[in-house]
């Protein structure tokens, strides 16, 4: 796939709408019942980067952005200010955040996942685009140090252990992770005008699957 490890310069997405969306069937049956089936199993996420625009400068950064990933044949990475920790908003990660596994003794690569819980129910996201150097990782309640214990794959959001952690030990991790993304548009419009008198371009941005 197509893919620039780099990120949307988060001044310009802080200040942007977006969030995630699901895709539900929907079949109401002639008693008046329905039938609800979900076609994807993981959300997909949406922005619009336009609204995080303040300045004329800003305009032209964004515009040098999307000129360098040639619209939307290359993704990115894209920081979601309303979700980006393995933890509350308020808080800083630690190792002990997520638990992302049980080890068996024999697998040595893990993925890092974030588990969204509401009442009995929950779901799991998978984290692919983790952050340099936020990445903590713990087994059994005890921190893990990077380069001895493990590596991390920032492109793919894996962590590499040197050795397999024991059987039934809980493997727990904390970080700040971006959203692979990519323009969902090949025509960037914009006004000097108008963006002087407060309107903004509309940039929309649409998560993709790597």
């Amino acid at each position: 796939m197509s893919f620039h490890e780099i990120r949307f310069p988060a001044n310009l997405s802080f200040g942007s709408v977006g969030g995630p969306e699901r895709r539900t069937e929907i079949v109401t049956l002639a008693n008046g019942f329905e039938e609800r089936n979900a076609p994807w199993r993981h959300s997909r996420r949406r922005y619009d980067a336009g609204l995080g625009m303040r300045s004329l400068d800003d305009v032209a950064q964004m515009v040098a952005f999307f000129e360098a990933r040639q619209g939307q044949l290359f993704g990115f990475r894209w920081k979601d200010w309303s979700d980006y920790k393995s933890c509350a908003p308020s808080a800083d990660p630690t190792f002990e955040d997520q638990v992302i596994a049980l080890g068996d003794g024999e697998r040595t690569v893990f993925e890092l996942v974030k588990t969204y819980q509401s009442g009995e129910q929950s779901y799991e996201r998978t984290v692919v685009k983790p952050v340099l150097g936020t990445v903590k990782i713990g087994v059994a309640g005890v921190e893990q140090q990077e380069a001895l214990h493990y590596e991390v794959d920032l492109s793919r959001g894996v962590v590499i252990f040197e050795t397999p952690p024991d059987a039934n030990l809980e493997i727990t991790a904390g970080f700040e992770f971006d959203v692979p993304v990519r323009f969902d548009t090949d025509r960037i419009q914009t006004a000097v005008s108008t963006f002087q008198s407060g309107q903004v371009p509309s940039v929309p941005v649409v998560e993709v699957r790597v």
